[in-house]
């Protein structure tokens, strides 16, 4: 991942925090992924990227994910 931009008011256009009290730790963890995706989908939208294209980058982002997921190697 890049960090190539140290402004912190661009990451508070992009980045919502989702709460952290009041929730077990599997919708925790889908919360901070749905909002994740949401995110992206602001920014990659707001870049100029078409509904399609923001779809299919994102799909390929998550199978690449999922395809190298090891749950043995993973804690």
């Amino acid at each position: 991942m890049s960090d190539s931009s140290k402004d912190l008011s661009e990451h508070d256009l992009f980045v919502t925090e989702f709460p952290k009290n009041g929730y077990g730790i599997v919708d925790y963890l889908q919360g901070r992924v749905h909002f994740a995706l949401m995110d992206q989908m602001k920014l990659m939208s707001t870049s100029g990227m078409k509904k399609e294209d923001i779809k299919k980058t994102i799909l390929s982002n998550i199978t690449e994910i999922i395809d190298n997921f090891n749950s043995s190697k993973s804690s």
